[in-house]
């Protein structure tokens, strides 16, 4: 299939004319075209927090006005900054959503450098602050705190040591060095970010598609206001062919029926993201976010459970360096996992020989696993190199390769902004079929809330407060153990 400038090659994984007119009939059955349409108009997707999941219109060529409005503000901080030469340090702040797509688009197009140096911090890790800040000079340096509730621990904690580097540095009015991109401008405010350097965006933006907002603030500073809307066209390229391709022809729905298949039919536990391109390397833990926060559901729109294995664990790096980590489990380990292979036809470096070792290995490997290697073919392999035919017999069963492992192959041209916006898309439309045929809603994560809801307890509890008499032995000890070391 082709869409938006991508080629997707799904021949490697399971296929028959049943499966495809059972595939449609349980699209029909599910509502899917119904489904789309409200995700794609504002309609409300999100079931359980009553509001839309609307992404798209971030990226629409024709954007409302509000939307529009918000785009020229943040297009001409950037010029600003760009025509004085100011803050060639930048500090991005945030964590998840309000990370991973910014960290991926700065290391795509300014993997070689760029004239601003950009340090991201997410973890609440007191190193990861410190480690974030080093090297900087307070004051050339910008603080992009990025939260969409402006009420997230990590970031306003880190956020507030920033500002303290920036009070004791001697900079004269430290939130003229901030700036605040969040759906909850007046908390920002409160928080002392002027006016001027709070940039927003709005509920129905869930976190993990931030990336399509102001978010990208920091994008457009270190890599070029061009990089944000070249992204946002090749995935509003990807909308409109979601949006209107048919079912069989429908990149991001075939994706997604595979995925169906090989998580609940033949029970693969997760799912391989292999970006032959050194660029991608954020790609992985982005797609993990995506898949992982949407899909990691077994309880369906009715408040039942779902009844069959749901969304896979995400993982991978960028090959060649994954073929010597772990390629050897995905070959002949016992479980395996559908992987997906995602490649540029063409490199913007000037070492063709790279290159051409680049595309042998991604189409060797995806070989590998679909057509594999027989006893037979490994014990002639043997003989033919002079084994005996005793150990011959021995050592070929430790050389066969099952095959028949499913994998997609997706090319782009090249890494272009178009062509990573339009693949984002691709994965997040694809995730979307998936949660409507297991009729689970992809835009809420309440597992992550129950989480920061206990450590804001047990971080009262560590700073001197009554202890919780509900936790358990376990957590009870270690509790009472770290406090006792933070004294």
């Amino acid at each position: 299939m082709r869409a938006a400038d991508i080629d997707i090659d799904i021949s490697g994984q399971g296929s028959s004319p049943g499966l495809a007119a059972a595939s449609e009939a349980l699209l029909l059955a599910r509502d899917f075209p119904q489904m789309r349409e409200r995700l794609l108009t504002g309609g409300v997707a999100n079931v359980t927090e009553e509001r839309a999941a609307w992404h798209s219109a971030l990226r629409a060529p024709a954007p409302t006005e509000e939307i529009a409005a918000e785009r020229q503000r943040l297009n001409a901080f950037v010029r600003m900054a760009d025509s004085e030469r100011r803050w060639r340090n930048i500090v991005h702040i945030g964590i998840g959503g309000s990370d991973w797509g910014v960290r991926l688009a700065v290391s795509a197009f300014g993997y070689a450098g760029t004239w601003r140096q950009v340090h991201f911090v997410a973890n609440i890790d007191g190193h990861a602050i410190e480690g974030g800040l080093a090297g900087f000079d307070p004051h050339d340096t910008l603080i992009v705190l990025a939260s969409k509730s402006f009420t997230t621990a990590e970031t306003l904690q880190n956020g507030q040591r920033a500002i303290e580097w920036l009070q004791g540095s001697g900079v004269s009015d430290p939130y003229q060095q901030v700036v605040a991109i969040t759906a909850r401008p007046d908390v920002a405010r409160e928080w002392g970010v002027p006016d001027t350097h709070i940039f927003k965006f709005w509920d129905w933006v869930g976190g993990r598609f931030s990336l399509w907002s102001a978010v990208s603030l920091t994008t457009a500073l270190a890599v070029s206001a061009d990089v944000v809307a070249g992204m946002q066209a090749g995935a509003a390229a990807m909308d409109a062919h979601f949006a209107e391709a048919p079912f069989a022809e429908n990149a991001p729905v075939q994706m997604a029926l595979s995925g169906i298949v090989n998580r609940s039919v033949l029970d693969y536990g997760s799912l391989n993201i292999a970006p032959y391109d050194f660029r991608l390397a954020n790609l992985v833990p982005y797609i993990q976010q995506l898949e992982m926060e949407s899909l990691g559901k077994s309880v369906n729109l009715a408040g039942e459970p779902v009844g069959v294995p749901t969304g896979p664990a995400v993982w991978g790096m960028p090959g060649t360096d994954a073929q010597h980590t772990f390629f050897q489990w995905l070959h002949q380990g016992s479980d395996g996992a559908p992987v997906d292979f995602i490649v540029c036809q063409h490199a913007d470096h000037g070492w063709p020989e790279h290159h051409k070792s680049l595309l042998a290995n991604c189409l060797a490997q995806r070989e590998a696993l679909l057509t594999g290697k027989s006893f037979e073919e490994v014990l002639q392999d043997s003989l033919n190199e002079g084994v005996p035919e005793e150990r011959a017999r021995w050592l070929a069963h430790h050389k066969v390769h099952a095959g028949g492992r499913p994998s997609n192959l997706i090319v782009l041209p090249r890494l272009s902004p178009y062509t990573l916006g339009a693949l984002l898309a691709l994965y997040e439309h694809k995730v979307f079929v998936q949660a409507v045929i297991w009729g689970i809603n992809p835009f809420d994560q309440w597992g992550v809330e129950y989480g920061k809801m206990l450590a804001k307890g047990i971080a009262g509890e560590l700073s001197g407060k009554a202890a919780d008499p509900k936790h358990d032995a376990s957590t009870t000890h270690w509790v009472k153990r770290f406090k006792e070391s933070l004294r």
